[in-house]
């Protein structure tokens, strides 16, 4: 995804985010879904689009109810019901949504069930159901401008015992220029940043007409720091050397869907991952 550039960014940036955002989305689901990074084909034949080390961490799924939030066109929910997960995926666009729902009946997942529905009402859209399993994958919280009411809304989902788990970019990685190791950016800016730029991050020169986004920085404390204060108890936070597209032009492609500092130069985290669970009931 390209970052905006600071002189983008001015004090009305929240008028009409949701509305911006929605139709930034909105517009690029058929675009995601034909193009190379989402790999949409390749995941219909088979192919799993999580990452070994989220189905480490995670664990076994077998008959647990799992929701994701902001699920996009759907294909890690998927790959988690593949892995035996009961899913429901929640996403604030309705073309991705259905796109989602299209690709769970065309894969066989009968039992998956997505709706069309703001992060922020995922609480009353869901009527109060809990799971034993939140997730919430890569690029999802840069478009969510109150980190509290996120993390009490995902607390408020997860079931006693159960936990959520997040994988998300860096916030080192959004204050990085263009060869990956420098700063250029301020890491705690929490003001609004706003893009008026065509493409998108899997396809950086596709044509587009909704092109206004606005999205929010977060530092990993703050992160962090919302959960606890949510009433989840963080079990581990991992930070990762690599990232899932070409975020970088400086970054090489190592294997397929990973990317890297070129070996040799200082490294940095690129990615993050953590788990976060509630105390059972007594």
């Amino acid at each position: 995804m390209t970052t905006p550039d600071p002189a983008q960014r001015h004090s009305s940036a929240r008028l009409g985010w949701r509305e911006s955002n929605r139709a930034w989305w909105d517009e690029r689901v058929p675009l995601h879904a034909s193009g190379e990074l989402f790999d949409v084909s390749g995941f219909q034949d088979g192919r799993d689009t999580l990452r070994p080390f989220e189905a480490s961490e995670v664990g076994d799924v077998t008959g647990k109810t799992l929701l994701h939030l902001q699920c996009g066109i759907g294909l890690d929910t998927l790959s988690w019901a593949r892995r035996g997960a009961r899913v429901t995926g929640l996403d604030f666009s309705e073309p991705a949504v259905e796109k989602a729902r299209t690709l769970a009946a065309g894969i066989g997942v009968a039992d998956a069930r997505f709706v069309a529905a703001d992060v922020y009402d995922a609480e009353r859209v869901l009527g109060e159901k809990t799971f034993d399993i939140v997730y919430t994958g890569i690029g999802a919280l840069c478009w969510l401008p109150d980190l509290g009411l996120w993390a009490r809304t995902v607390a408020s989902l997860v079931a006693p015992g159960g936990f959520l788990y997040l994988v998300e970019r860096h916030p080192i990685a959004d204050v990085l220029g263009k060869d990956g190791r420098t700063v250029t950016r301020d890491y705690f800016l929490r003001e609004a940043t706003v893009a008026d730029e065509p493409g998108s991050y899997a396809d950086q020169d596709a044509p587009t007409t909704a092109n206004r986004s606005v999205q929010w920085q977060h530092g990993l404390g703050d992160v962090v720091s919302t959960l606890i204060a949510s009433g989840l108890r963080l079990e581990f936070l991992h930070e990762h050397a690599f990232t899932f597209y070409p975020q970088f032009p400086v970054l090489q492609q190592t294997t397929q869907g990973i990317y890297r500092i070129p070996a040799g130069r200082p490294q940095v985290p690129l990615v993050y991952s953590l788990r976060a669970s509630k105390q059972e009931l007594r």
